[in-house]
């Protein structure tokens, strides 16, 4: 037991991947879990919980989400300005017809962390509602 160290990534050692994810057809939540993992980089060898060691996430066909059930009729988004009275729920109906990149945005801030980490985290998450994005020049691997 002589080097028993456990191994922390250096800044300069993480190397950031692009991922380009069609959303055409896929569940919210699923697609959440999928993207939310890549930006965190459970899927790497050196992920650390408290290091941002997390991948690019290039979302098109965002607008094409599919949810499951009754949750486009029953679900709402809820937030809160702060104030008495500034509490807003809009229906996931709207919500979809509206911004459905706010919708998917939402979904993935809930499944990481709620700590500064998940700011900078979500950063990196690209959101487009058609099949045309603008990351034509980063290599980008197709999953």
């Amino acid at each position: 037991m002589k080097n028993s160290k456990t191994y922390l990534p250096k800044v300069e050692e993480i190397k950031r991947k692009w991922h380009f994810i069609d959303a055409d057809g896929e569940v919210l939540g699923r697609l959440a879990v999928r993207v939310a993992a890549l930006l965190r980089g459970k899927r790497k060898a050196i992920y650390t919980s408290h290091i941002d060691c997390g991948d690019f996430v290039v979302l098109t066909n965002v607008s094409k989400v599919v949810l499951t059930g009754k949750k486009l009729e029953q679900k709402t988004a809820f937030s809160y300005s702060g104030y008495p009275g500034g509490s807003k729920l809009v229906p996931y109906s709207k919500l979809m017809a509206e911004s459905p990149d706010k919708a998917v945005r939402l979904a993935v801030k809930g499944m990481l962390p709620k700590n500064k980490l998940a700011d900078k985290q979500m950063t990196r998450l690209k959101l487009f509602k058609d099949a045309e994005h603008t990351h034509q020049a980063q290599l980008i691997s197709e999953k």
